[in-house]
């Protein structure tokens, strides 16, 4: 890398992203202990990347780093650390995480909406649905990932009849396939048909 760009931190932070998407997490990583600019942009493009390389683990453990530089996460940064407790299931995990985010954050529906699809991966329907009806104004991401989640739990008839209930405007393909899935998950064969 040519010198007057070693120290650009959006430079530096682009090609963290582009080794991340290729898998090569020890580049990206040199890269971002070598960088001396870090923001929260640079810890999000890490944080993420080990999402996306299978290496979840590692998000918790610079969230760690993050406080004790004083870089405070932001809206993005939570939405990625819940899908890292979506992928290792960890319940006490989860809890801790959630614990951490500022209510102003919490109440965003985008996280609420991740909140929901991390519950059901976790097997906690109920929370799953505490989530779910502390949202106002849900969407269709909101309906999908409540139906997914009964879907995940074996909970078929209970995604039928959230679909039922879910206002026609927001079915789209995406809820349409969840609540099959559903069916599928729980053997409901015929009210698949239906």
């Amino acid at each position: 890398m040519p010198e007057n760009y070693r120290n650009d931190v959006v430079v530096l932070t682009s090609a963290m992203h582009m080794l991340m998407k290729f898998g090569d997490i020890q580049n990206a990583e040199r890269i971002f202990r070598s960088n001396t600019k870090k923001d929260i942009i640079s810890y999000n493009v890490l944080i993420n990347g080990y999402n996306l390389n299978g290496e979840s683990s590692k998000c918790f453990k610079i969230l760690e780093e993050m406080s004790r530089e004083g870089i405070v996460p932001n809206e993005i940064t939570w939405n990625i650390l819940i899908g890292a407790c979506s992928q290792i299931g960890m319940i006490h995990r989860c809890e801790y995480v959630i614990d951490r985010i500022p209510l102003d954050i919490q109440n965003n529906r985008q996280i609420q909406n991740s909140l929901i699809d991390m519950w059901g991966k976790c097997g906690s329907v109920e929370k799953a649905q505490i989530a779910f009806k502390s949202i106002d104004d849900r969407d269709t991401v909101t309906y999908s990932a409540m139906i997914n989640a009964f879907g995940l739990n074996g909970m078929g008839s209970e995604a039928i009849q959230l679909y039922k209930q879910m206002p026609n405007h927001l079915r789209d393909e995406v809820s349409h396939i969840c609540v099959l899935n559903a069916c599928s998950h729980s053997g409901l064969l015929h009210e698949a048909r239906n």
